[in-house]
């Protein structure tokens, strides 16, 4: 299940081109990752992530937060109100309309580190690496623990692969239907 809220501005265009524009772009996420996280601080809510997808008009600003009990409507709603005035305020996100999504990261959530690899030992996950381990990209499995910047993971009852942490192109935790 996910859970979310939105918020939306109206800003004055501005216009860049190529490199400058990706930058502009990472500056933008970097920026609202920390709002998000001092809010959330306080809040007692964790920032999964944070994406911006879309061009002009059509810009979608993303925050996925969580908490061990779970996220609620009202948690959504506090992040997306608390984060949207400060970014009001601050006139982070340039260039015209958005929309500020606010939202829990899904049974399927996205794992961005050691720290979300020893969290959820035990559970389900896929990993897609960025170069072959046993000669395979994709690794699915149950995760059976994180040390000294390795993860490893049990495709099978008894085999287990270690990987090293910076060969994660992008791994999620598996919800078994």
């Amino acid at each position: 299940m996910r859970l979310g809220v939105g918020h939306q501005k109206w800003a004055k265009a501005h216009f860049f081109v190529g490199h400058e524009a990706r930058d502009m772009h990472e500056t933008v996420i970097d920026k609202v990752r920390e709002i998000a996280r001092r809010v959330g601080d306080s809040e007692g809510i964790e920032i999964v992530d944070v994406e911006m997808a879309g061009a002009g008009n059509g810009r979608r600003l993303r925050i996925f937060i969580d908490k061990p009990s779970g996220v609620t409507h009202a948690d959504c709603e506090s992040i997306s109100q608390q984060v949207g005035a400060v970014l009001d305020v601050e006139d982070v996100v340039r260039g015209g309309r958005y929309t500020l999504e606010v939202s829990s990261p899904g049974v399927e959530r996205k794992l961005t580190g050691a720290r979300d690899f020893e969290r959820f030992q035990g559970k389900k996950a896929k990993i897609v690496l960025r170069e072959p381990v046993e000669n395979r990209k994709v690794w699915e499995g149950t995760l059976a623990g994180v040390a000294d910047g390795v993860v490893t993971i049990e495709p099978a009852p008894g085999k287990q692969v270690r990987i090293g942490l910076q060969q994660v192109q992008r791994a999620n935790l598996k919800f078994e239907w």
